[in-house]
């Protein structure tokens, strides 16, 4: 397994994306270490392994600095950091107080710097790697979820610049994500239909499931990566499909009705 021996920390580890990149790591031999405000309903487990879990509020400094001193003392080293935790609630910008909007930026862009900062002087003892979860919402207009875009824009020019920083001992990288799949799914896009609706609009037929972002994760994270630094890996399935071929076709299939 091509990452016997390596220490993974993986924030927001617990479910959903973040539970599924820790299970990638641990099919790929790691010792993997999860840390979220509260505990997972259930141990996050793969290949016969379970990853440990640890209670951890990513905007308390002292907190951070304490836990990964203690992933280290507890294994012995840090190979990669997964900056997965983050997310947003749906708000217009207008029907929030810019205090509400700050606290979106904090947790999907200062909790990964402070993270990665922590994580550095180990991280630069093995040669590792900080993976980024990014998303689409920072490359592309994000109404209702501005603030969230912004940060996720932001984490990933952080990216690059830490991987020129830190060269040539800590690689950077980001995933950029599209949709995913997970338990919460329901909660965006409806029953099982309006799920298939709407991956149908991705080219690739249909969300991706958090192993497809694991996946990538460990590829990053892993040798196989070596000399990939400062880049931004899309994970998205395609994209989203232009709207102006949509109504292209809209409009080609009604001047062929009206010929007819």
């Amino acid at each position: 397994m091509e990452l016997n021996g390596r220490v993974v920390v993986v924030t927001g580890g617990t479910r959903g994306v973040g539970a599924g990149i820790a299970r990638s790591f641990l099919a790929a031999g790691a010792e993997v270490v999860v840390c979220a405000r509260r505990p997972p309903e259930e141990p996050v487990t793969a290949a016969g392994r379970t990853a440990v879990f640890t209670a951890l509020d990513l905007r308390d400094p002292a907190a951070v600095q304490e836990f990964f001193a203690s992933v280290a003392a507890r294994h012995g080293r840090l190979d990669a950091l997964v900056n997965n935790a983050g997310g947003t609630p749906y708000r217009l910008l207008g029907e929030g107080e810019a205090e509400r909007h700050a606290r979106v930026v904090e947790l999907n862009l200062i909790a990964p710097m402070t993270a990665s900062l922590a994580a550095h002087p180990w991280l630069r003892e093995t040669r590792g790697s900080i993976v980024m979860i990014g998303s689409v919402s920072g490359t592309r207009p994000s109404p209702g979820t501005a603030a969230y875009g912004a940060a996720k824009a932001g984490l990933e020019n952080l990216a690059r610049s830490m991987a020129v920083e830190w060269a040539p001992e800590v690689r950077v990288n980001s995933l950029v994500l599209g949709m995913v799949r997970t338990e919460l799914s329901h909660l965006h896009y409806g029953d099982e239909s309006g799920i298939a609706a709407v991956g149908a609009t991705v080219p690739l037929g249909r969300l991706a499931e958090p192993s497809d972002v694991g996946e990538a994760a460990v590829f990053l994270a892993s040798d196989r990566a070596g000399y990939v630094s400062g880049a931004s890996l899309l994970v998205h399935g395609g994209g989203e499909r232009p709207a102006f071929l949509d109504a292209a076709t809209a409009n080609k299939s009604y001047k062929s009705n009206k010929e007819s």
